[in-house]
């Protein structure tokens, strides 16, 4: 068994279980994400006994292998090779506020946006939460530097694994162990309606992010197949629920088409679509990938269709592009070593 997959409460009831004492799980698991410590038999104020319990019943996982991309500003893209040799990508992104990191939660995606590198390679299958949690302490390791937010929106839907995500939050959030405060950890998803509302009553402080991209059925079908299943009506109502039994405010990502879903009709459609909801709009201009016909709107048509919403009433920002000189869009280098390695 990987202890990674193990949150506290967990782990204290299975060494409980095995005649050990309850307060082992918090000494281990300071072991591991306070001092970054992958061997049992360095844990000096454990027993022999358990010691030796662990090293014959458990193991701490790490990836086989790693490459690193670097942009000018510092961001970090990350391809961590995985036990059955499959790839997985995740991002540092550094903010004067601190460090970032964008985790995967699937091999591949099956909800197939028309626009994201994600998935041009289709799920193969969901990570286990300790795989989640290894991409932080692999970075952690790589940079010497404490990871202080997180942003579950690598390659995958973090609500198509949803009891592997909830588990890793559980982990990271844990005052024994990552200690990131559930307020800088964000989750996005594609729109799931009965996970949203399930999510609703999961009594955690994480933030919760939606990938819109599109102020009308039409258009958001065209761009995102998972409209058909769950379309804007329903996503509105389940964002609706989320708020009104969390007090919390969501997050619209809207990435920005150029000549697609970027004009000011579509600025107004939107504004309409969110008035009286408590949110925020976060505009993303974007990132070209070979394989698609879509490029990302110019600064000028970002700009207008932000001060559109602005001026109608709706909250938003535009983010600054991140590491625009290397493969920035999520899946993009994933998939290109995929091809190499494929011989395509």
């Amino acid at each position: 068994m990987d202890i990674l997959d193990f949150t506290l409460t967990e782990l204290e009831e299975y060494l409980v279980a095995k005649k050990f004492k309850k307060f082992n799980a918090r000494q281990i698991f300071e072991w591991i994400y306070k001092k970054q410590v992958m061997q049992f038999s360095e844990m000096s104020n454990l027993s022999k006994n358990l010691r030796a319990f662990l090293e014959e019943n458990m193991n701490i996982s790490s990836f086989k292998d790693q490459f690193v991309q670097t942009a000018s500003d510092g961001t970090m893209k990350f391809l961590f090779t995985l036990a059955d040799n499959n790839i997985i990508e995740t991002v540092l992104m550094r903010h004067n506020y601190g460090n970032s990191v964008c985790v995967t939660t699937q091999l591949g995606c099956n909800i197939g946006c028309s626009f994201c590198a994600s998935g041009l390679q289709k799920k193969k299958r969901d990570l286990k939460a300790s795989e989640i949690v290894s991409q932080i302490l692999a970075v952690e390791e790589k940079i010497q530097e404490r990871i202080s937010h997180v942003v579950v929106m690598g390659i995958g839907e973090p609500f198509d694994n949803y009891e592997e995500t909830m588990r890793f939050v559980d982990i990271i959030n844990d005052p024994y162990g990552l200690e990131i405060g559930a307020r800088h950890i964000t989750i996005s998803t594609s729109g799931i309606v009965p996970k949203i509302k399930a999510f609703a009553h999961q009594d955690k402080q994480v933030n919760l992010a939606i990938s819109l991209h599109a102020p009308n059925d039409r258009l958001r079908s065209d761009l995102m197949k998972i409209n058909d299943t769950y379309p804007l009506r329903m996503l509105i109502d389940a964002v609706k629920y989320y708020i009104e039994h969390t007090n919390r405010r969501v997050t619209f990502e809207y990435i920005l088409l150029d000549h697609v879903n970027d004009e000011l009709s579509h600025a107004d459609q939107l504004s309409d679509l969110l008035r009286g909801i408590n949110c925020y709009v976060n505009l993303i201009r974007y990132n070209k990938v070979e394989e698609f016909s879509y490029n990302g709107s110019n600064e000028v048509r970002a700009n207008h269709f932000h001060q559109r919403l602005l001026n109608r009433g709706i909250t938003a920002t535009l983010r600054k592009e991140k590491g625009g000189d290397i493969d920035a869009a999520c899946g993009q280098l994933r998939s290109k070593k995929i091809k190499e390695s494929d011989g395509l």
